[in-house]
């Protein structure tokens, strides 16, 4: 496999008018699973907010109960208090940029309300941050037929997960939907998919490993046309953006799709670990460079301490945070809702 890793890089890469020509021998490799069953029923989302307000647990501790330990503290508001609520929001992950802008609309609001007790100063904290995160576009524009999804992020941030755990929620809402499994570099990645592709009740496209990616593309849109699919997922390689071969090759997956689909939405989500902190901010900001990110998926909230740095990416990069999990069950990855968000962090 290591040689077969190297030499890919070598090799004369097949254009996209290529692909065509080697339709035959691709689909002769293509493995698809029989039609899937019929969509399940919407399930209730009751209970999500309750995990959602467990899962923020370790981010709450480091944010609003310091806050709240800050203003019981401090008998008026100066500017002694501002810094001591500076710090905290530059040590729980917000960002250095993001903690003193914060703080500088804090100072405004106190002094254009004549704000004059620690109960006001926690409400501001919380609108300012609610507005941080507000956006129009955190729901997914799949209006076409098909639509596609193109999930990247680096290994080890939850990407296989999230795409099993989206395509069982499209599912739930009477989508079709087929996966592709275009992360043929990972050892594993393609049996993975296969995994959740089955869990989640969806088709799934694949090659043998080390095929070409944009090969597996080509062949789940052909399938997707046939079947009357409603969205595609395309799977895609951890890469890092030091293997300069690997963007190339995204690159190559997104002029596949666009010939293939010219009037399809597309959605290009970037899922990044939540526990990584600010180094999730340094990714989206390399991976913002090389592709038009659409939008976030942030995992793995449930686990960490760190999770303002969503209001540090969504302030910073403006990219709307799409999708966030809060635990390993299916139904634990959810639309992300900024009011939902705010409301069970503090």
């Amino acid at each position: 496999m290591a040689n077969r890793w190297f030499n890919w890089g070598k090799k004369k890469e097949p254009e996209p008018e290529d692909i065509k020509a080697d339709q035959t021998t691709a689909n002769n490799e293509t493995e698809e699973i029989s039609d899937q069953p019929e969509p399940a029923p919407d399930k209730p989302k009751a209970g999500f907010f309750g995990r959602l307000k467990e899962g923020l647990k370790k981010t709450r501790e480091s944010i609003t109960h310091r806050i709240d330990q800050v203003l019981v503290s401090f008998g008026k508001v100066d500017e002694e208090l501002f810094e001591e609520l500076e710090e905290i929001l530059i040590t729980s992950d917000m960002g250095m940029e993001t903690s003193l802008r914060i703080i500088d609309e804090l100072r405004q609001k106190v002094k254009s309300e004549k704000i004059i007790d620690p109960k006001g100063v926690r409400q501001a904290i919380k609108d300012i941050i609610a507005s941080k995160l507000t956006d129009e576009n955190t729901s997914l524009k799949l209006d076409t037929k098909p639509s596609v999804i193109v999930i990247i992020g680096v290994n080890g941030v939850g990407k296989t997960t999230s795409i099993g755990k989206i395509a069982h929620y499209l599912r739930s809402k009477g989508k079709k939907v087929t996966v592709a499994a275009a992360d043929t570099f990972r050892a594993a990645a393609i049996d993975q998919l296969e995994i959740w592709a089955k869990r989640a009740g969806v088709d799934i496209v694949k090659h043998s490993e080390g095929s070409d990616p944009s090969a597996v593309v080509f062949d789940a849109i052909n399938h997707v046309k046939s079947k009357g699919a409603d969205v595609l997922i395309c799977d895609t390689a951890g890469r890092l953006h030091t293997k300069k071969n690997l963007m190339e090759e995204l690159k190559k997956i997104f002029r596949i799709i666009r010939r293939e689909l010219p009037e399809a939405d597309i959605e290009t989500l970037l899922v990044l670990d939540a526990t990584t902190g600010q180094n999730a901010v340094s990714q989206a900001k390399t991976f913002s460079e090389v592709s038009e990110l659409s939008g976030l998926i942030l995992t793995k909230l449930d686990g960490t301490a760190k999770g303002g740095v969503i209001v540090s990416i969504k302030s910073e990069l403006n990219i709307p945070v799409k999708f966030i999990g809060v635990g390993e069950q299916m139904d634990d990855l959810q639309p992300f809702n900024p009011a939902e968000f705010v409301e069970a962090l503090f």
